[in-house]
């Protein structure tokens, strides 16, 4: 039986390398598509996490070196197929839009959402008394994406870790608001990952439309197509700080499949409210809140 987020154990984000078709994928690996943090398991129970390397190739700092220990207690080992009752990816906007104050408290109200006790009981709420998680953190559609492991929860010990995780969450990427590119990369972790599940979920949040491409990149309607194509409900939470009209945007032209809804923020002081809310109605079992 698969232990959830045993503390000692990692999957790490790994190398790139995909299995061959029909070949599960290895303990401990993770299928990704931008690789800017690395981590790798060794024969020690608590190995050290190597130095991260950013986007451009250069050695980043302390940061991110802590974020890689961090993430090296956080994950746990993705067999292949592995049973959920959800698989969920939250997309986080990192644009330029958004400030290093909106920033910090998008962490935090992510962080605050994982210790939340309904959220934490919602994690085991399902048949499967277990949920999957992963992060995609997105900006302009030119630059790579910054994207975790896949993270298995169904305790309130595995929710304390997570929003950990999240409070120490980095952000690498910036520029124009590539919410299409976001889209897609988020949808694309839900291939060929060693999980299975009723659900998959995209959860994304942002505070802008999207910027007009400058060059030949996936934009909006291409991702909501893919999602409808895979099955995959795309969920938004739009920040109208800026724009009073947002949330109609995200209603036309990003939200995607079975049951997709959005909510508003009027602000990032209001982030953290507003994304408890939204994160409890995704994760909890949908039965349970049918009975409502």
């Amino acid at each position: 039986m698969l232990s959830p987020l045993q503390k000692g154990e990692g999957v790490a984000p790994g190398s790139g390398r995909r299995p061959a078709r029909g070949q599960a994928p290895a303990t401990g690996e993770v299928l990704r598509r931008s690789l800017p943090l690395t981590a790798q398991t060794s024969g020690s129970p608590h190995p050290a996490a190597p130095q991260p390397h950013s986007p451009h190739g250069r050695r980043s700092g302390g940061a991110l070196s802590f974020f890689a220990a961090l993430l090296f207690n956080l994950a746990s080992p993705a067999l292949a197929q592995t049973t959920v009752d959800l698989e969920l990816v939250l997309a986080i906007d990192a644009s330029s839009s958004v400030d290093p104050n909106e920033w910090e408290l998008q962490r935090q109200g992510y962080a605050a959402a994982f210790r939340d006790p309904e959220i934490q009981a919602a994690l085991a709420s399902g048949p499967n008394k277990r949920v999957a998680a992963s992060v995609v953190v997105w900006a302009d559609a030119t630059v790579p994406r910054w994207e975790s492991a896949w993270f298995v929860l169904s305790t309130p010990a595995d929710g304390e870790r997570m929003a950990g995780f999240m409070a120490a969450l980095p952000r690498v990427p910036e520029g124009g608001t590539g919410i299409g590119a976001g889209v897609a990369a988020a949808i694309r972790k839900f291939e060929r990952n060693g999980l299975t599940a009723p659900r998959q979920v995209v959860d994304v949040s942002g505070d802008g439309r999207e910027t007009p491409p400058r060059e030949n990149v996936v934009l909006m309607p291409m991702a909501r197509a893919l999602a409808d194509a895979k099955g995959v409900t795309v969920n938004g939470l739009a920040i109208v700080n800026e724009d009073l009209s947002l949330a109609t945007w995200y209603r036309n032209n990003v939200i995607a499949g079975p049951g997709s809804f959005v909510m508003t923020a009027n602000d990032y002081a209001a982030f953290g409210t507003a994304i408890r809310k939204k994160l409890l109605k995704e994760i909890e079992h949908q039965e349970r809140l049918s009975l409502r």
